[in-house]
């Protein structure tokens, strides 16, 4: 008991004394990441790497990033990191999001107004996956995609993790829990948009030969109200042994389990991280949780940008190594890597002149 309060303490701490820029020793030690082959395929093979970060850049690159929504920490959490490494490097760096996956021709007006202004180089966080066959004008700045697949002959170097092995690892956890047959509903997102497809895909793979059955599959744009719905549809229609979700399914689903008083009968898996899912976890409200280190992939995507427009070759897919949290078994880098401070608000730009 005194070892978990202590934990607690840690994380509130922790979450109390980060501020929005880190100091400059941050960026002092490697970055253990992965390199992932074959490119923009769905089942890969992963190979470590260091990445020494860049601590200053030939020039002020001027970079603009793409992304679908700011709705949740994982966006955030991306902007965070891309806002504090470009800080860093004394880039000039502007932000745009297209609102929801549902976005396309928003998303396409922004990316438009960055090929055509003068930005150096284009971080893509696509709504879908073939966003530039979409695009009409020429495709004239480099393009490196960020977090989603982009699948284009002009884009070679995706930062990110492998969203089938998200759903992968999530689903060999729930596979080696079941010791009897459960059923297991599905939240994962936006249908087929964001990593949602890939996810499934994943959990479905995970789980062949296993005591488990998915029992339901719904899907919503990544809005708390609008998961609460879905699961109170869920829970009129069966009570499932887990569930598993995005962050924000899963943020809703603690109040709702707590709510129809199910919270000790199923069990809640994230397909990745939150604040809240961490203290979820904590707490013994959340079983498990993927991590995939958002804070580092944006900082990341910023350095490899860097590189790029300084003469190196594409580095294809590559990001940091997937995490697996629950009760005893989180990282104390978690709050370096993972998550953005509690008091942070986006960033949409750095060292700009308006």
């Amino acid at each position: 008991m005194i070892k978990i309060v202590q934990l607690r303490l840690l994380l509130l701490v922790g979450f109390s004394l980060l501020s929005p820029f880190a100091s400059a020793t941050d960026i002092v030690s490697p970055w253990l990441i992965e390199q992932r082959t074959p490119y923009n395929e769905i089942q890969q093979q992963t190979s470590a790497l260091q990445l020494t970060p860049l601590t200053s850049a030939k020039k002020s690159w001027r970079i603009c990033a793409l992304v679908p929504h700011l709705k949740d920490t994982y966006w955030t959490g991306i902007d965070y990191g891309l806002a504090q490494h470009a800080k860093q490097l004394n880039l000039k760096f502007e932000l745009f999001e297209a609102g929801s996956y549902y976005s396309v021709q928003n998303q396409l007006r922004q990316l438009d107004n960055c090929m055509k202004h003068s930005f150096d180089a284009i971080l893509l966080g696509s709504v879908r996956p073939d966003l530039l066959d979409l695009y009409q004008a020429p495709i004239t700045k480099p393009v490196i995609a960020l977090v989603n697949r982009l699948n284009h002959p002009k884009v070679n170097t995706r930062i990110g993790v492998n969203w089938y092995q998200m759903g992968y690892i999530a689903g060999k956890y729930i596979k080696l829990q079941a010791k009897h047959p459960v059923n297991l509903a599905l939240l994962t997102g936006p249908d087929k948009l964001g990593g949602s497809d890939l996810v499934e895909q994943g959990l479905s793979t995970a789980l062949k030969d296993s005591l488990v059955t998915v029992s339901a599959v719904h899907h919503a744009d990544n809005n708390r109200n609008l998961y609460r719905d879905e699961l109170e549809s869920l829970l009129n229609e069966q009570i499932p042994d887990y569930i598993l979700g995005s962050a924000v399914a899963i943020e809703a689903g603690v109040s709702m389990l707590r709510q129809h008083q199910l919270t000790d009968k199923v069990k809640l898996i994230s397909s990745y991280l939150s604040p809240a899912v961490l203290r979820g976890i904590y707490r013994g409200k959340v079983e498990f949780s993927n991590d995939d280190q958002v804070v580092l992939q944006g900082k990341l995507a910023i350095d490899i940008t860097v590189r790029e427009l300084e003469g190196a070759k594409a580095f294809g897919d590559i990001g940091p190594k997937i995490q697996s949290l629950y009760s005893g078994h989180i990282s104390n880098e978690v709050l370096k890597t993972s998550l953005p401070p509690a008091d942070y608000y986006p960033i949409y730009r750095v060292n700009t002149e308006y």
